[in-house]
């Protein structure tokens, strides 16, 4: 079968889809489903994990399998390409750099460098775990504070709290559950100010989403030589969950401190992944489009029930069930959905995660019946 036989009988495959008793049709072109390689449908549909649904696209696919030929080599030696690529798109010098296993390394060898036998940790609850969940290990302590009223991080709680303890402030903005964005104001005098005192890391895995008119990267304080720590993946909207890859970005001093307790380099087919997924700025645009389609499918489901919603800043939906998660997730998967995990104190909300337009429109079916 060739390449045109092979798009022709997958665009078929993919007009109706069916999924047990369901059946939708597909959203895609012939020439979308071939570039852009939309997971298929599975039994159940995973919408708990903020996966792009698409990718990695053709031109990724063809540098990973480029990369098979350079298995044998250890991968530092040749990542100076996407080392350089991130220090151009950042606007630092590569010293600014550091390459991890997906951002999620990132954050745990940053807990690990500078909270370690003792020291604390401000965080906002609830928050993405990693960094504090590694950091407990290694003796930190947490100082939690809880969201405000708008589930935004209350950072004039959180700058209270500074203390000689304080070692390390997380801000994982927009947030993780909750979707919400900082006031772009409030956030740039906030990290400004506590980086005087103590280390700031923001986690910006969900930036590219953020639909706000020249909302600010923290990137701009690491430029001004601030204590300032941001993280950037590849898992998002580059499609590359999968192949762990992620960044740091700090000024040099700090980006060498951390650089010590790398666990280990990526692997080589991550590195020649990110770099084309860097230059391939139409499945860039297309993801973007597909998860702003599919916000709106499921706003307008939520709507249609009367639900609470947070309007997102990410790649998924922050919205009230009125009912107890675990209650939600056993009744959604029974509709053949499985949603987001608990996020204490907020158990009677659930995170969904966007999928392909089948699986959004699949979704908003499932909830329908579950919540009438």
């Amino acid at each position: 079968m060739n390449r045109r036989e092979w798009i022709r009988r997958g665009s078929a495959l993919s007009a109706l889809t069916l999924l047990g008793s369901k059946a939708v049709a597909s959203s895609l072109s012939e020439y979308e489903i071939a570039q852009f390689n939309p997971r298929p449908l599975a039994d159940p549909i995973r919408l708990s994990s903020n996966e792009n649904p698409f990718g990695p696209s053709a031109k990724v696919r063809k540098a990973m399998t480029k990369g098979f030929d350079l298995g044998c080599r250890y991968p530092g030696s040749f990542a100076r390409e996407l080392h350089q690529m991130i220090a151009e798109k950042e606007g630092v010098t590569t010293d600014h750099i550091v390459v991890v296993g997906g951002s999620t390394e990132g954050l745990k060898i940053t807990g690990l460098t500078y909270a370690n036998n003792g020291g604390e940790i401000i965080a906002a609850k609830p928050t993405f775990l990693a960094m504090m969940s590694y950091a407990k290990q290694w003796g930190a302590s947490i100082n939690w504070v809880p969201v405000d009223k708008n589930l935004m991080h209350d950072v004039d709680e959180m700058e209270k709290r500074i203390s000689s303890k304080t070692k390390l402030i997380f801000l994982c903005n927009p947030n993780n559950p909750t979707s919400t964005l900082l006031p772009k104001e409030k956030l740039v005098d906030f990290c400004s100010t506590a980086a005087k005192n103590t280390m700031v890391f923001s986690d910006e895995a969900y930036y590219d989403f953020i639909e706000e008119k020249n909302y600010p990267s923290m990137v701009s304080l690491v430029k001004e030589g601030e204590n300032v720590i941001v993280s950037r993946t590849f898992s998002k909207v580059y499609g590359l969950a999968g192949l762990r890859i992620g960044y740091l970005i700090a000024k040099p001093e700090i980006a060498s401190e951390i650089r010590k307790n790398r666990v280990a380099y990526t692997n080589i087919i991550a590195v020649k992944a990110a770099e084309e997924a860097m230059k391939d700025q139409e499945f860039y645009q297309f993801s973007l489009k597909k998860v702003k389609e599919g916000r709106d499918l499921m706003y307008s489901a939520m709507d249609d029930l009367s639900l609470e919603y947070i309007r997102s800043n990410t790649n998924f939906i922050f919205f009230k069930t009125g009912r107890d998660i675990k209650t939600f997730q056993k009744q959604m998967l029974e509709q053949g959905i499985r949603v987001g995990r608990p996020f204490p104190p907020f158990t009677d909300w659930c995170r969904i995660s966007l999928g392909t337009i089948e699986e959004v429109q699949l979704f908003n079916q499932g909830m329908k019946k579950v919540m009438t």
